[in-house]
């Protein structure tokens, strides 16, 4: 399964999730699960903002070689599964690539989706999605210009997101 993570600058959010999928796909054995992210107004070249950074080895990952990119059609469409951390970027995700539609949630929506309905797969997911509607957005914090306990809480609760709905969710 080939998880596509989306943020605006992907010099935080998504990388972090990115590189922390990689991480628990190498120490659970998984091979098949591979990330890539990408952002709906990167800063194309740049790494991983250096409080990211330090958070996610924190939390058992590597920015080691990371650069932003910018989302594309060809970049969404060479995903199973596409998680954005805010329902803006989720709006983009679905401008960029219409046909991804059905494979395209933020990560709150999807850890939810998953935690109430038991779905073990992108499939379920979207179908869980039409009965589980959610009453407020979905959105994780961009701790961009904030203090450090700022990234560690939301380097925290990505974590604490991703990790079970990958050990549920297969391809």
């Amino acid at each position: 399964m080939r998880v596509l993570y989306v943020c605006t600058r992907n010099t935080c959010l998504s990388p972090t999730a990115e590189r922390l999928t990689t991480a628990y796909a190498e120490e659970c054995g998984r091979p098949a699960l591979t990330a890539h992210s990408a952002g709906t107004g990167a800063m194309v070249g740049h790494g991983m903002e250096p409080t990211a950074a330090l958070v996610l080895q924190q939390l058992g990952g590597t920015s080691e070689g990371f650069v932003a990119r910018p989302l594309d059609t060809a970049i969404a469409q060479d995903s199973d599964m596409i998680i954005t951390m805010s329902e803006q970027q989720r709006r983009s995700v679905i401008e960029a690539a219409p046909d991804m539609t059905r494979s395209v949630f933020t990560l709150r929506e999807a850890a939810r989706l998953q935690q109430i309905s038991g779905a073990a797969t992108v499939a379920e997911l979207t179908a869980a999605r039409t009965q589980l509607s959610a009453s407020e957005p979905e959105d994780i914090v961009d701790p961009t210009g904030s203090d450090e306990e700022t990234f560690i809480t939301v380097g925290s609760e990505i974590a604490d997101l991703l990790i079970p709905l990958l050990a549920r969710i297969q391809e």
